[in-house]
């Protein structure tokens, strides 16, 4: 009776040693580099080999990847054959560790009614790659007797110095020499108006006196009175000729005027447009000089 009980109790255990052989789980995960920098987007493969009818799950974005981050991942159909079932995975992942090399192990469950238990990979070595390679323990020197030029820094003080003295040498021509310096300043804009003026009276004067119209003579007039008004900062434009002769203390002007007005008011050419035109010129040129004398008297 006692060898009937041994032999069922072998049977039973081997039994149970052949299920047990059936029902194993086989997990593999290993990096696809050997090394990476810090932060490197780098893939990591896990790999399940089990019976048919296991419920094997995969780690989701929940689990604790330390020292690692966790970027990305890929999945791939279950592949069955003879039994044997094939599941894989790649995980994508970041090291922000410094230490020269990080191991890495990512665990398969196998979820049973009332519990789960774990399988672990080999643990996966992954180098870190340094952007600055190590000195070396002694240094070795190149012989080079060739002049190197140096970039030279711009000297900002120096500027900065130059600025203050030009300020200052500034400051003090215009407090001792300041109202000589604007009246010849204003000296020089009169003669360059003076000058510009007589270009476009010159040319007025020509073409009126080639064709003497209404449009010439206006114009000319016209002219006449602005820059008189600017010498004299009178309001010469709005003026009557008579007005005018009398502020100039010049009744002769009357003369002139009537010529060139003749023109414009009765069509008819007058008796002597030449000379009027280098009468009213006259004027021009004395009020000018005028103007001149007493801005150097000031």
């Amino acid at each position: 009776m006692a060898k009937i009980i041994k032999l069922l109790l072998f049977s039973i255990l081997l039994f149970t040693c052949q299920f047990s052989q059936g029902q194993e789980l086989k997990v593999e995960g290993y990096f696809m580099k050997d090394s990476a920098k810090i932060g490197e987007k780098i893939p990591y493969v896990l790999k399940a080999k089990y019976s048919q009818g296991m419920n094997v799950v995969f780690p989701d974005s929940t689990f604790d990847f330390s020292p690692f981050v966790l970027l990305e991942k890929q999945t791939f159909m279950s592949n069955t054959k003879e039994g044997i079932t094939l599941d894989s995975a790649i995980y994508y992942v970041s090291n922000f560790s410094l230490d020269p090399i990080s191991t890495f192990s990512l665990p398969v469950f196998e979820v049973m009614k009332y519990d789960s238990l774990e399988y672990y990979p080999e643990e996966a070595s992954l180098a870190l790659k340094l952007m600055i390679n190590p000195l070396p323990e002694q240094l070795l020197f190149q012989d080079n007797n060739v002049y190197q030029t140096l970039p030279k820094s711009f000297n900002y003080p120096l500027l900065i110095a130059v600025f203050v003295c030009i300020a200052v040498a500034f400051f003090i021509l215009f407090f001792f020499f300041g109202e000589r310096i604007k009246r010849q300043f204003q000296i020089w804009n009169e003669k360059r108006k003076y000058k510009r003026f007589m270009l476009r009276w010159e040319k007025a004067e020509r073409t009126f006196a080639t064709k003497p119209d209404m449009d010439g003579a206006d114009e000319l007039l016209g002219l006449w009175k602005t820059y008189m008004e600017h010498l004299n900062n009178k309001p010469f434009r709005e003026w009557t000729t008579l007005e005018i002769s009398a502020f100039l203390a010049n009744k002769d002007i009357i003369k002139d005027f009537r010529d060139i007005e003749m023109v414009i008011y009765a069509g008819k050419e007058g008796q002597d447009i030449s000379k009027a035109c280098q009468n009213l010129k006259g004027i021009c040129a004395e009020s000018y000089q005028q103007k001149i004398t007493q801005s150097n008297e000031r």
